[in-house]
């Protein structure tokens, strides 16, 4: 039987779902993978479709194609409606509705979820007055937009000073917006962070391989949040005991308190916890696959993904078997030369041809173009390498030694990605 399957995005969360969708084909059966819009990189193992990056127009273009499911990576979309098109058109979308989508869009209204089903959280409070905001901020804290941001709009403050020059960075930066702006100051937590993604219909939750995002810019943690600049799974803290208590305390109570609004919540719902003496505490939710926690865990998935997202975009997930390659893998993010601030645009980026792809081993592309027949720098997160290792230290070895062949002028990248797994 054909399928065709059209992920929406252009990143390198993407790339992985298109190269996982397209290697979980069934032998003996035709499956079409269509990226919309794509990029230079899925254009090889998928038909791109260009399409302007809103919801309307994104729709248009999936509804064009006639899809069995539309798999949706990035959070704008989502937030904006795009699945609630598909649903009208009776299409089958692996994403929340807008109203779900909600959990990542607006952090005050997930930490009203989340006191609403007795959730572990820090404490936080909402403002939308930046004086009073600073009255509330006399400590360490971490300071964060309402609103989208990125991945970007969190500043982790270790005084009341540094919380105060962020209010009003954040303040600044939302301020030409057309939505009012809000700002929430919350406590800060001390531990190892950890992201739990799991598949859900609404009701049945099935959490994926756990990974382990890095979000500062530089080694050692320091320097800016980024949207991500490598991740590792499954790290080794995170034990079969751990992911039970994540579901049981915070996943299902988040499932079920949506679905009690009638905004049940389909698709891949990212819990992003640290991991404190009193036990996981959550930081955030997204409303979609985590980037680049993707990267390091779907090449580890050894399951065909499609069953199991189509199951879960049609209220159908019941308890799947989801098989998983046992080796850990590690996902390492190259980014260009001004990020994330400015990025600069251009640069010729060469070496990928002497890197050999295989299962084990994927480069990934996100901010990239051809011009002139050559290929370009063309956003901030470039490119992210992911390599499977009998352990974390051959993983680190092997995805260190092929990023080593990629060069690009001013090019950034953490040097100690999953690390700490091998001391």
């Amino acid at each position: 039987m054909a399928q065709k399957v059209v992920v929406i995005g252009s990143g390198a969360r993407e790339h992985a779902l298109v190269r996982a969708l397209a290697r979980g084909a069934p032998r003996g059966g035709s499956r079409e993978v269509v990226a919309i819009p794509g990029n230079v990189g899925m254009a090889r193992e998928a038909r791109c479709v260009p399409a302007a990056a809103t919801a309307e127009a994104l729709a248009a273009a999936a509804l064009w194609e006639e899809p069995d499911l539309v798999v949706v990576g990035p959070e704008a979309p989502l937030a904006e409606g795009l699945a609630d098109r598909l649903a009208h058109e009776r299409i089958p979308c692996f994403g929340p509705t807008a109203a779900a989508a909600r959990i990542e869009a607006s952090k005050a209204f997930a930490k009203e979820v989340m006191a609403r089903a007795g959730v572990p959280t820090a404490r936080a409070a909402v403002f939308d007055d930046v004086r009073k905001a600073k009255a509330y901020a006399t400590g360490p804290c971490v300071v964060k937009l309402d609103g989208l941001a990125a991945g970007k709009g969190v500043i982790v403050c270790d005084d009341a000073e540094a919380a105060h020059r962020a209010i009003d960075e954040l303040w600044q930066a939302a301020a030409g917006g057309t939505a009012p702006v809000r700002l929430l100051v919350e406590e800060k937590l001390y531990g190892p962070e950890l992201s739990v993604i799991a598949l859900t219909d609404g009701e049945a939750i099935v959490p994926l391989a756990p990974a382990r995002d890095h979000k500062r810019l530089q080694d050692g943690d320091r320097g800016p949040n980024t949207g991500g600049m490598g991740a590792m799974s499954p790290p080794r803290d995170a034990t079969p005991e751990l992911i039970d208590e994540v579901v049981r305390t915070i996943l299902r109570p988040t499932v079920r308190e949506l679905a009690s609004r009638e905004m049940p919540f389909r698709g891949a719902l990212y819990a992003g916890l640290i991991l404190t003496e009193r036990g996981p505490r959550v930081l955030e939710f997204n409303c979609r696959l985590g980037d680049p926690e993707a990267q390091a865990i779907l090449i580890r998935l050894r399951s065909d993904p499609l069953p199991l997202f189509l199951a879960a975009a049609r209220g159908e997930l019941g308890r799947p078997e989801v098989a998983w390659d046992p080796r850990p893998a590690v996902a390492v993010v190259i980014a260009a030369a001004g990020y994330p601030g400015t990025p600069r645009s251009g640069d010729v980026i060469s070496g990928i041809d002497q890197v050999e792809q295989s299962d084990d081993l994927w480069v990934l592309h996100a901010g990239t173009k051809i011009k002139e027949g050559k290929l370009v720098t063309a956003g901030g997160r470039l490119l992210t390498v992911a390599a499977l290792g009998s352990d974390a230290a051959q993983a680190r070895s092997r995805v260190y030694d092929a990023a080593s062949r990629l060069r690009i002028e001013g090019a950034q990248m953490r040097r100690d990605i999953a690390a700490g797994e091998v001391r």
